[in-house]
């Protein structure tokens, strides 16, 4: 961020990385979290900016063990600064396109209408990515939940679903679980964004449950930062993940701002929940059979990927119990041998 505001003569209201990294460190509310971002969003004018954006997060992603991602943009946020489609959109698109071949990811892209803007400025958004239609796999809604909810969206979401691309949409991060509700039975989403509000209706699990879906894009750190469930966060992650059976992935949200990118939320899941390699390989298969990935052949070589990964995991740790059991054992007899022989 504060290379690009020096490149590009932006101000910001950091004097230094220092500064920003310590506006980073604690967010009160979602409302906290999006003033920052928005500043960031500034820095960001040129196809260069955004083509560097996306692929550092692309790279950063693959050393992770990432193998597909399916990256969120906001339009409104650039087009509001004066920031053309014609300038913002061919930067991501072009690192989503070399992504494979320069990082061994693939990747996608969701345009995502900002709930704050209203549901007007979202269809003007719908009709200005109609040029660029096939490069993008859905639409989404995020920004400011609480005040906004997903039934001011219904016609664009039913335009969107007309066009063809997938539907998903925040909900239950910041408002309740009736959100979540109106995101499935109003706007038609295959995927939950964050979600987690759920847990406050137990009928509304059981309905995630009965459907196996949506399925919702959990994103701990984020929550752990936004204050989500403060106080019992812990007790709700290890409720949703292992007392129900609700279609869960592990994700990073907004990982420059969280302090964690896709590993650290799984490790900070798997400590607060308790998870075993066995659970954290099915939120990984998870993951896989939510996305928009189009070959299904594609999602079932993933999914035995992580199968396999699990497997040699489980070998090694046999292995080495093996060994350990086998060092006690030599260990037995010599000292029962040095006990006979002192008889």
């Amino acid at each position: 961020m504060m290379v690009l505001a020096a490149r590009n003569g932006v101000s910001l209201p950091f004097a230094d990385a220092a500064a920003a990294a310590a506006a980073r460190a604690h967010f009160a509310n979602l409302e906290d979290f999006l003033a920052l971002y928005y500043a960031g969003s500034s820095v960001l004018l040129t196809q260069r900016d955004f083509y560097e954006l996306a692929d550092a997060y692309l790279a950063r992603a693959a050393a992770e063990g990432v193998r597909h991602a399916e990256l969120f943009f906001d339009p409104q946020a650039h087009t509001s600064r004066g920031v053309p489609w014609s300038e913002f959109f061919p930067g991501l698109h072009q690192a989503v396109l070399d992504a494979p071949a320069k990082h061994g990811v693939t990747a996608g892209l969701i345009m995502c209408f900002l709930r704050h803007l209203g549901p007007e400025a979202a269809a003007a958004t719908l009709e200005q990515a109609l040029p660029y239609r096939d490069a993008i796999c859905g639409v989404g809604l995020d920004s400011s939940e609480a005040g906004f909810p997903p039934a001011l969206f219904a016609a664009v979401f039913k335009q969107a679903a007309d066009l063809g691309w997938r539907r998903v949409a925040h909900a239950g991060e910041e408002a309740g679980p009736d959100y979540i509700r109106s995101a499935i039975e109003d706007l038609g989403v295959e995927r939950i964004d964050h979600g987690i509000h759920c847990l406050d209706d137990p009928q509304l699990v059981a309905q995630l449950e009965a459907n196996a879906g949506p399925a919702l894009t959990l994103c701990p750190l984020s929550n752990l930062r936004l204050q989500v469930y403060a106080g019992c966060l812990e007790a709700k992650l290890r409720q949703l993940v292992c007392e129900t059976r609700v279609l869960v992935t592990v994700n990073s949200d907004d990982p420059a701002f969280f302090g964690g990118y896709v590993c650290a939320n799984y490790a900070y899941l798997a400590r607060v929940a308790g998870l075993t390699p066995a659970q954290l390989a099915a939120l990984a298969a998870n993951s896989f059979q939510a996305s928009f990935l189009l070959d299904a052949a594609a999602k079932q070589r993933h999914c035995a990927d992580v199968a396999a990964v699990l497997q040699e995991w489980q070998a090694q740790e046999e292995g080495e119990a093996s060994r350990k059991a086998g060092v006690e054992a030599r260990g037995a007899v010599d000292a029962a041998a040095a006990a006979a022989g002192a008889l």
